[in-house]
């Protein structure tokens, strides 16, 4: 068996064949030649044609017909017979050196062009570390306007802002200003918004890769890293947004540990496409059978954020450790069957560990304590949407209680345990497109009105309407357990080549405590739970990895006070 160096493309072998082949048809016809013909010769014959085809340069493809045509007469007047071929005689006919040498240098240069593009010809031209690693990017420039309706109620609480600081006097004795509110009236318009990112993927071995990204951001928040333009021109941020090594035992296994993509099969509803997670995760992948099916399983240990070493400061008496985790499992299957029908299922269970708010012990603040005993259980990121929980029980001063400043901080009232369901349907519509149905149901298991109640000794300060002249109770709390969404999509699943393109139309409802508000799509709603509502756009690929994408996105709240938000947003996208 023959075998070729490895850098050897197909290309260069079809050229080598294609001389081959000239040089057979040369003998050939060179035999042929030396014999009277009726007409034109079969040799002359060929060579028009692979003129004709622009196979043969003109000039070579005429002084072979010239020298076929010489060739002939000669042939034609020095008529005798050949000699006849004995067993194992071989006839090679003469092809003239210059008719060799031009079909040498025409091969040649067009061997070595196609060597220079496909870059195969010179392997050691480069350090061979560089043939390790591969750099991959992307960059966004986008234009947002964000539409609010006169008819929102004005009384959106910032807590995240809240949290972020000192907390809120929530004492009217003594702290007579608002807390820190929400737009939710006052539409902006023309928001010129970018994201880039860059990456390098190095393979180390035959098992273990590692990889690096750079990504743009308007500050450290998880859920994006789309960055806002302005700002007196002000130079703009890069931050670390992955640093991984994964390690490869088998096909059908890996593990990857330190900061990735989200390992898990997921939508924007529950997860942000921006959204990395940090820790360890085991991906597994493995074709079965029937033949056009493979199972998939995902299993993840994300610590979300650690207590301090050395909480509370200004104490003898350190805070044992209370990390909080994402803990998460999913499994599920692909099958192709039919013609280009993909079906896809999975389920998933993540558990949220130790997010939940919890009331701390009684706290003196007014004799100089500059914390309470919960304080690390206020959430590291929020948006909006959650049922909030004040944390702390602040002790009144004995000698002026009705004038205690109480600074408050707030926390999530539920726990969440969620169950995850997504399926996806592929399949041909008409005129070489396809349509994909996709839908994503979750319910928060560990949802419960009146543990929340209890939790926080009734303390609730988010998603709770109490009747004019009646004291508050569980039942009050204006919340649900369940998201779900539905979207189809139509044209090419994948935008791939120049002139693709698809557009979707969808439907979310995510109830207030159905998972939590700081992880999900930062564009439906402008981020968070307790919405609901349709989206739609469209995508077209008018340059090669360049495309056009527009959406809009009409949402409002799914229960209490009214809140509609709309989003329209217009970009270019470029990946290299």
């Amino acid at each position: 068996m023959t075998t070729h160096p490895s850098f050897l493309s197909p290309g260069p072998l079809r050229l080598a064949a294609l001389a081959a082949a000239l040089g057979a048809a040369l003998l050939s016809g060179q035999a042929r030649a030396q014999q009277p013909e009726a007409g034109e010769s079969t040799l002359v014959k060929l060579i028009r044609g692979l003129i004709d085809s622009g196979a043969l340069e003109p000039e070579a493809g005429h002084a072979l017909l010239a020298e076929a045509a010489r060739e002939a007469a000669a042939g034609r007047a020095d008529a005798r017979p050949a000699p006849e071929l004995q067993p194992g005689d071989v006839r090679v006919p003469y092809v003239p050196q210059t008719v060799r040498d031009e079909i040498r240098e025409e091969v040649k240069a067009e061997v070595l062009a196609q060597a220079r593009e496909e870059r195969w010809a010179a392997p050691d031209a480069v350090p061979a570390w560089t043939q390790r690693l591969e750099v991959q990017g992307d960059v966004r420039v986008r234009n947002e306007s964000r539409l609010y309706s006169e008819r929102n109620s004005d009384i959106e609480v910032d807590w995240p802002r809240i949290n972020d600081g000192a907390g809120y006097d929530v004492n009217p004795n003594t702290n007579l200003q608002l807390p820190p509110l929400r737009n939710t009236r006052e539409d902006r318009n023309n928001l010129w918004r970018i994201r880039a990112r860059l990456g390098v993927t190095a393979t180390l071995g035959e098992q273990v890769r590692a990889g690096i990204r750079l990504a743009s951001g308007n500050d450290d928040g998880p859920v994006s890293s789309t960055q806002a333009l302005g700002g007196g021109l002000a130079k703009k941020d890069a931050w670390l947004d992955q640093a991984w090594l994964a390690w490869r035992p088998a096909d059908w296994l890996e593990v990857i540990g330190g900061r990735f993509d989200n390992p898990y099969w997921s939508t924007e509803m529950l997860f942000s496409n921006d959204l990395n997670f940090d820790g360890l995760a085991i991906r597994y992948a493995q074709d079965a059978r029937p033949e056009g099916l493979s199972l998939f399983a995902n299993l993840g240990l994300t610590p979300l954020e650690y207590t301090s070493d050395s909480f509370p400061g200004n104490s003898q008496d350190k805070m044992k450790s209370n990390d909080k985790w994402l803990n998460g499992l999913q499994v599920g299957a692909q099958w192709a069957f039919a013609d280009d029908h993909r079906l896809r299922g999975a389920l998933a269970y993540y558990d949220f560990r130790n997010i939940a708010g919890r009331l701390s012990e009684p706290c003196a603040l007014y004799a100089g304590a500059d914390h309470c005993s919960t304080d690390w259980t206020r959430p590291a990121f929020m948006q909006k949407g959650n049922t909030l929980m004040l944390l702390r029980d602040i002790a009144l001063d004995p000698l002026d209680p009705a004038n205690t400043p109480m600074p408050q901080y707030a926390g999530l009232a539920s726990k969440f345990e969620l169950l995850d369901v997504n399926l996806r349907w592929e399949l041909p519509a008409f005129a070489g497109h396809a349509l994909r149905l996709e839908a994503n149901w979750l319910q928060n298991m560990g949802f419960d009105r009146r543990r929340m109640w209890d939790r926080a000794n009734g303390g609730i300060v988010t998603n709770i309407a109490t009747p004019d002249g009646a004291a508050p109770s569980a039942d009050d709390i204006v919340s649900g357990d369940v998201a779900w969404m539905a979207q189809a999509t139509f044209g090419a699943p994948e935008l791939r080549a120049r002139g693709d393109w698809h557009a979707w139309l969808g439907y979310k409802r995510i109830e207030p405590d159905a998972l939590p508000d700081g992880y999900n799509d930062p564009n439906f709603h402008l981020g968070g739970t307790n919405a609901k509502g349709y989206y739609l756009g469209g995508s077209w690929m008018f340059d090669r990895n360049v495309w056009l994408t527009g959406r809009w996105m009409a949402a409002k709240e799914a229960m209490g006070a009214p809140l509609s938000i709309d989003v329209f947003q217009l970009e270019v996208n470029a990946g290299f």
